[in-house]
Formats: C-alpha cells, sequence, structure tokens
C-alpha cells in the first residue's frame, strides 16, 4: 500500500421536521421502560438499530436520509410516532407533581449520589447490581413525580467488555465511549460555556466538567475530568469503573463526594434531603460540613446539621467490602482540610475510625455523617448491624439504628411486553398504577392456564434466539467448527423451547458460589441426562478483572461444559450485560441463586425472573429470607454459619440436588394431556403474584420517603431554623452528655421479689449518679420478657420509670410500678441511655449504662 493521509468526515441526517421530536426522545432515557420508543426507533433500520447496541442518540446520527423521510409519509409509523408522544407528555407533565401526597414538601429536594448507575446499556456506567438498583431508585423516583435529582461519574470506560476463549478465560476489553452517542449532554451556562467547578487534590486542582442525563423527570449530573486543562493523570480518573489503586479510588471518590456537591451549588440546587448509596460518595459529608464552617458554624454543630438530613444505604456484608484508606493517604488528601475545620487530626480522623483497624473506613464516616442508615433486606438489616455494632459500642445489634429497605426492581424496565399486553387484556390498563396492590395482582390467578403457558414459552423462545445468536458468534470468534456449534445449540430450539430451563447470572463473585452446582458432577449428569426429563443449564457473568478466584470459576464451569456429556446442555454465555439480562430473566424456567449465607445483601435478579413467571431456587438469603412463602418457589435452607466452607457447599449442593430431582423436574414434565404442568403454571402465578406487588421499585422508594425522606426533611427544616439554634443545641447537648456518661451510675433501692401472684403489682425504685446531668437527660427503663432459651432484646417490653425526686449525694430517684400481664417464669433488665426530643434515633449515641 502506497503511503497516504486517511481523512474522516461524518455526514449525519437532518431530521425531518415531522419528527424533530425523535431527538428528544433519544436524549431521555425514558425510553429505558418504554418498548415502544425503542421498537419505533428499530423500524426505522432494524440492523442499524442492532449495530449501534440498541443506542437511540447513535442511531439517529446514523440512520440514512432516505430512511427518516420514507417514514414521514408511512402512516403506520406517524400514527404510532404520535402516540408515543402522547404517552411522553402525559408521563411528563408537571402539573400532575403532588409532592404532598407522596409524602414530601414541594420545596424539598433529594440529591442521590451513587458510584455507577444503570439504566440501560446504552449508558455504560454500570458494572452490576449497585448500578442497576440506583437506575431503578431514580426510575421510580420519575414514576412518582419526586423532587429529585442524582449524582455519579461519567466514566469515559466504563466497566469492561468480556469476551471467553475457548479454554475458559475471560477477555476484558476497555471501550473509550464517544459521549457525543451516549444520551448525555454538557450543562451550558447561558453564554454557551460548559458549567464546570474545580477539586483540590494534593498539590493542584482538577476541573469537573458537568453533564445531565435525563431519565424521565429525573435529572443525573455526571461528573467528567477527561478535559484538556486537566493533566494526564488527572483526565484518567473518570475513566474506569472499579479499576485502578487506592489513590485511584480516593480521588474518584473526592470527586464524587465533595465535587458532587459542588457541582450542585454551581447549578443553584439546594437539596433537603441527601441521600448516599454505598460509602463511596461520603466524603460529600465533608464538603457540607466545610460549606457550614465557611459561614461561622462550628464543626460539631455543622456535623448535626448535615447528619439530620443525609441517609446512608449499604449494601455489603462482609466488613472487607468497605471502603478504606490508610491514615497516611487521608493526611496527604486531608491535612489542608481538616485545618480548615479547626479541628485535630485524631478528631477528623475518628469520623473514619472502625474498629479493628487504623485505617479511615467510608462506612463508618457515612454513619457519622448520617441519621438514618439502612441495608436493604431484613437479613442484611442484621447483618449490618453486627458488622457496625462497635460505632454504638455500648448497644446491643439489634438494638441500633441500622434499619433495612428491602430492594425492589424497577417492573416497567424488566417486565416483558408480553406480560403488559396480558394484563392489559385481564387485568385492565390501570395495573401500572397498582403496582403495590397486592389483592389486585391476585387476579393474575385468573388468566387462562394456557394463555400465562404461552406466553412463558414465548419469552423462553425469543431467549433462545438471543442465545443463539451469541453463541454463534463466540463459536465463531474461537474458531469453533460448525459441526462443534450445532452440539452446543441443539437444545436452544426456538421452535420447540419446551426442555426445562435453569439460568443462573449475575456477577461472579466467589461468595455467590456459581460452581455450587457442580460439586458432585456425577448427581448432575442423572438430573440433566434424562432423555424424557431433559434440562438446560445457562450460566451468564463476570469477574473483577482483579478477582482471580472469580476468573477461576468462569474458566471451571467453561471446562464442564465442553465435557461430552455437558456439550449444549450447559451453556456460559459471555458479554453479560443489561440486554443479555432483561432476556434471561424473561425467558428462564427456573433462576437459581446460592451465596453463602448471610453474604448476599439482597439480590434483585430473582426478583426480575419472579415477575416474569419464573420460579426461584435460592438459598434463604437476602431479598429471598422474605419473599419465600412456601408456594412461590424452592428455598435451601442454610447451614450454620460457623460451617466449614467446604463441608457447607457438600451439604447445600446435596440440597439443590435434590430439589432438583425430586420436585423442580417431576414438577415442569408433569403435563398429561394439556402439554403443560398445570401444577407448575400454580406455582409461577403465585410466584408472579406474591412477588410482583411487593418487591418493585415503587413501593422501595416510598418506604424511603415515609421512612426517612420526609422525617429528614423535617428534622432539617428543624435544625436550619433560626441560625442553625437547634443544630448548636443538640451539639452542646451531647458534648454534655459525652463529657458526663462515664460517672453514671444506677443503683436498686427495691429489694428484688423472686415469685410473685397472678395481678399483683411490682414496686421498681432506682437510685441514678447522673454526674451533673438532669433527670430530663435520661431515660430510666425496664425490659421485661418471658424467659425462653435464647432471648433477644427486640422480644423485650420496654416500660419507662419515671422521676420523682432527689435525695442526698446526687442522687435522683426514678420509680415503676409494673402488674405483669402473663404469667411464667420472666426476665428483666434496667438501665439508662441519653434522652433528647431533637435526637433522631432514640439511642444513636450509642451509650447505654445497665444496672
Amino acid at each position: 500500500m502506497f503511503p497516504r493521509t486517511t481523512f474522516t468526515i461524518t455526514v449525519n441526517p437532518k431530521i425531518p421536521p415531522r419528527l424533530k421530536r425523535l431527538e428528544e426522545l433519544a436524549n431521555n432515557l425514558w425510553y429505558s421502560w418504554d418498548r415502544a420508543t425503542r421498537t419505533l426507533f428499530s423500524r426505522l433500520d432494524p440492523h442499524l438499530w442492532e449495530a449501534v447496541g440498541h443506542n437511540p442518540k447513535a442511531f439517529l446520527k446514523r440512520v440514512d436520509e432516505s430512511a427518516l423521510l420514507k417514514a414521514t409519509e408511512d402512516r403506520v409509523f406517524l400514527a404510532t410516532y404520535n402516540s408515543i408522544l402522547s404517552t411522553y407528555d402525559s408521563y411528563h407533565d408537571e402539573s400532575s407533581a403532588q409532592y404532598d401526597i407522596n409524602g414530601l414538601h414541594a420545596q424539598d429536594q433529594v440529591a442521590y449520589f451513587c458510584f455507577e448507575f444503570g439504566f440501560h446499556e446504552s449508558l455504560p456506567i454500570y458494572s452490576g447490581g449497585l448500578g442497576i438498583l440506583a437506575g431503578d431508585h431514580c426510575k421510580a423516583a420519575s414514576d412518582l413525580h419526586l423532587p429529585f435529582v442524582a449524582i455519579g461519574l461519567l466514566y469515559r470506560q466504563g466497566y469492561f467488555s468480556q469476551t471467553i476463549d475457548s479454554q475458559g478465560n475471560q477477555q476484558v476489553t476497555y471501550t473509550m465511549s464517544d459521549f457525543e452517542d451516549l444520551p448525555v449532554t454538557p450543562v451550558l451556562h447561558k453564554d454557551g460555556s460548559s458549567v464546570q467547578v474545580e477539586v483540590a487534590l494534593p498539590q493542584r486542582q482538577v476541573t469537573v466538567k458537568i453533564w445531565q442525563a435525563k431519565i424521565g423527570h429525573v435529572m443525573l449530573y455526571l461528573l467528567d475530568t477527561d478535559l484538556p486543562e486537566n493533566s494526564p493523570q488527572d483526565r484518567y480518573i473518570t475513566h474506569n469503573l472499579y479499576g485502578g489503586d487506592r489513590i485511584m479510588r480516593i480521588e474518584q471518590e473526592i470527586i464524587l463526594g465533595m465535587g458532587g456537591v459542588r457541582a450542585l451549588q454551581a447549578l443553584g440546587i439546594k437539596p433537603t434531603i441527601w441521600h448516599i448509596n454505598e460509602g463511596h460518595a461520603a466524603f460529600m459529608i465533608l464538603e457540607r460540613i466545610h460549606n457550614l464552617a465557611q459561614q461561622g458554624l462550628d464543626f460539631a454543630s455543622a456535623l448535626e446539621s448535615v447528619a439530620v438530613n443525609t441517609v446512608f444505604t449499604t449494601h455489603t456484608a462482609v466488613p472487607a467490602g468497605h471502603d478504606h484508606f490508610s491514615a497516611d493517604i487521608m493526611h496527604t488528601y486531608f491535612d489542608d482540610f481538616y485545618h480548615s475545620l479547626n479541628i485535630t487530626r485524631e478528631e477528623f480522623m475518628a469520623l473514619g475510625h472502625a474498629a479493628g483497624s487504623p485505617d479511615f473506613n467510608m462506612t463508618a464516616l457515612a454513619i457519622h455523617g448520617s441519621r438514618t442508615h439502612n441495608g436493604v433486606s431484613k437479613i442484611h438489616g442484621d447483618v449490618s448491624a453486627s458488622i457496625c455494632r462497635d460505632l454504638w459500642p455500648q448497644i446491643e445489634p439489634e438494638e441500633n439504628p441500622i434499619t433495612y429497605i428491602t430492594n425492589g426492581v424497577h417492573v416497567p424496565t424488566f417486565l416483558a411486553q408480553e406480560w403488559s399486553d396480558l394484563f392489559d387484556r385481564y387485568l385492565g390498563h390501570e395495573w401500572r398504577n397498582k403496582m403495590c396492590d397486592t389483592e389486585y395482582w391476585s387476579h393474575i390467578d385468573a388468566i387462562p392456564d394456557h394463555l400465562f403457558w404461552s406466553v412463558r414459552q414465548s419469552l423462553k423462545s425469543q431467549m433462545f434466539h438471543g442465545i443463539r445468536s451469541r453463541v454463534t458468534e463466540q463459536n465463531a470468534r474461537n474458531r469453533g467448527s460448525e459441526a462443534h456449534l450445532d452440539r452446543l445449540l441443539k437444545f436452544v430450539d426456538p421452535i420447540n423451547p419446551n426442555i426445562l430451563t435453569l439460568g443462573f447470572a449475575r456477577r461472579f463473585a466467589t461468595y455467590k458460589r456459581a460452581a455450587l452446582l457442580f460439586e458432585n458432577l456425577d448427581w448432575l449428569r442423572k438430573i440433566i441426562l434424562d432423555q424424557e426429563r431433559p434440562v438446560l443449564l445457562i450460566f451468564a457473568g463476570k469477574a473483577h478483572p482483579a478477582d482471580t478466584p472469580g476468573q477461576d470459576v468462569i474458566r471451571r464451569i467453561s471446562q464442564i461444559a465442553h465435557l461430552p456429556e455437558f456439550e449444549g446442555r450447559l451453556l456460559l454465555i459471555e458479554g453479560y450485560d443489561l440486554r443479555l439480562a432483561r432476556r434471561l430473566v424473561a425467558g428462564v424456567d427456573v433462576w437459581l441463586n446460592n451465596p453463602i449465607y448471610p453474604l448476599e445483601a439482597s439480590g434483585t435478579s430473582g426478583m426480575k425472573a419472579g415477575i416474569n413467571g419464573a420460579i426461584n431456587l435460592s438459598v434463604l438469603d437476602g431479598w429471598w429470607g422474605e419473599g419465600y412463602d412456601g408456594q412461590n418457589g424452592w428455598a435451601i435452607k442454610p447451614g450454620p454459619e460457623d460451617m466449614a466452607g467446604m463441608l457447607r457447599d457438600q451439604e447445600e449442593s446435596r440440597a439443590l440436588y435434590e430439589i432438583l430431582q425430586d420436585q423442580v423436574v417431576p414438577l415442569y414434565y408433569n403435563y398429561g394431556k394439556l402439554g403443560y404442568s398445570p401444577a407448575w403454571v400454580k406455582m409461577a402465578k403465585q410466584s408472579m403474584m406474591s412477588l410482583l406487588p411487593r418487591y418493585n421499585s415503587i413501593r422501595m422508594v416510598d418506604e424511603y420517603v415515609k421512612k426517612f425522606y420526609r422525617p429528614a426533611s423535617d428534622k432539617n427544616t428543624l435544625y436550619t431554623a433560626n441560625a442553625f439554634s437547634e443544630a448548636k443545641r443538640i451539639a452542646a447537648w451531647k458534648t454534655k452528655i459525652r463529657n458526663a456518661w462515664h460517672g453514671i451510675t444506677l443503683r436498686r433501692l427495691d429489694v428484688p421479689c423472686e415469685r410473685i401472684c397472678f395481678n399483683e403489682t411490682l414496686n421498681f425504685k432506682v437510685a441514678a449518679k447522673l454526674n451533673n446531668l438532669s433527670p430530663e437527660d435520661v431515660i430510666i427503663e425496664l425490659l421485661i420478657c418471658r424467659q425462653f432459651k435464647t432471648t433477644r432484646l427486640y422480644n423485650f417490653k420496654h416500660f419507662k420509670f419515671q422521676f420523682t425526686g432527689t435525695q442526698d449525694a446526687d442522687e435522683h430517684l426514678f420509680e415503676l410500678k409494673l402488674t405483669p400481664e402473663l404469667c411464667g417464669r420472666k426476665e428483666y433488665f434496667i438501665r439508662a441511655y441519653p434522652c433528647h426530643p431533637l435526637l433522631t434515633h432514640p439511642l444513636e449515641m450509642g451509650l447505654m449504662v445497665w444496672l
């Protein structure tokens, strides 16, 4: 080839005026849950739609002008276009916003910070469950017309793309995104210049550009450091999600937390509620304290003012999963910062102190800087309370302030269109407004069984089409033969999809035990090789590039899939992403989930499968610990937490095989003359009826509003009034309590009685030395319950003592008259803890004295 210069030019189509609002539709991620909109774009050029990965904005830049002009003459296309615009305009009509009905005030504004967001594959700034959950939270906030903005990072490369070679090795590829192709636009000043903020890093200022993405009513602001004015090192900060070393991580978290606060200031947005979704964004607490300190507020009062309207949600079920940074790193990045707050280095480090480590812990910072904290399932709430128990050292974990709100999924995003159509027909169009009405969803039972089964088979057929395409591409790239491809796809038949299909797709972290099903290959062979009752296994998922054990699991499953007897019966699908996830959760018959208990914080993939009529087979962990009702799926009871790992795997895999061979397979193939199993359909309906109204994101966000957002807003109004007088008052009171608490003692004055008759009254008397505190500063209470072998504090009834006077030696007298309600042996305790009406949680100080 002769030497030559390559020139490029891009030719963009002119959108005809008649179709001008296609650009508006392409720039609002509302399309991620409105299938009609995505279908509209696809109709213009199906092949191009596939080539651009279902990205409407990239599609409009490349679609041929002739296709657009032809569409302007297509009456059916125009009618569909107009119908979609009518739906879009109705959805975005701000006059329908009624914040008081939703629990918030008109002046309220929620700011939701997260490290990743997953809305649709066209915006690749997510890796897995945390991002998808954050995306669903935003979508539900939009559906509810909440005053809500979200803040994240705009990753140039995002998370990696995955391929799997012929040896089962995961191959990682990072792709540079062209932001002009993404559904984002730069935020501009009136003069057309980009809105930017600066964030201080050691010996330099980093410029941060603000982009915006529309999520229905909600605006997502994304921060970007990949700018010419920044150094190459700083441009790289927002390149990769979950990449780099500890220095890269702390710089990303500083940009997100502190830069996010500055971005909102630059935009004139004044949140009244701040939500930290996982600890990555907790540095926002420091920035907000700093801002108040600049207004003259002392550190303690500023901390109280910030914490009272901050919500923190943790998604991690293991201590090692919480981000932490060494003291040296923190000193490098924050030495000047804590001086500006007029506090010592020790006081600053205490904000991130967690027992057992000298490091600065981001979860500890998030908890110290918030007053409402939650896990994402009931089990996870208990686990989180235990993990963080040292932050309230004198409080039992089951009583500390960490509670829970179980996750939910955005139904319009993950419910297959075929179900939407069937619901319209049998439940009426109003089902979209009845998302949490359990009685309403019981009417699914009235859908004829044969129609229900037909939809399930249709969705499986569609899934099989997609799987065939992916496996064919994977086989060609790995230079597999046509004969090999035929063997792989032998049972993936879209025309006759009547084969029991089990799916497992998620992040391949080792605690999720993707390989548990393969503990006993001989037993598994007997289950899946039955010629009369065959079983197909579909696996997909990514392991982090630094997670060698996770990649080993992928390799092992790939090797098993290549064994002659498993070939075609076990498929490992590469390139797991949102698009594949939607196909799998809608198409499989059974959704597998077998984490090590209690390490699954929540898990939402099983919810997505359940609302599509798939049946869950899962360890009783995370959300399934609440969702399983004995009739809507199968449960593997976890072994004791202290059981050795290998023995646990053996015991729980045995339970899995027994359930498969004795219950799942026979139930599915119990056809009779109908061509399907009525008993299977009954369980699938029960799965859908029981899960859809409980595990949707509307219920989840509504819980956040009622339990956290509204109380935080009210407290914020109280604390900020009159030049922060109440924030100053509670800060001063807490200082007084901490200084005096070591001197608090309790002494019982009455003689303990060991036996009474029913309906007799006990008279308890306690003398308390309060170390210069007043009786109003404390609560003295008695806890009593019937005595059992195991007694937890939440089974106790609480009775408060009344202050009756003061005697010598600065002792205050408290008295309680109590008539036990039930007969039997009882145990009781007497204790004291601080009390103030401005506290968000009665035990938030973590101080307790027991008699």
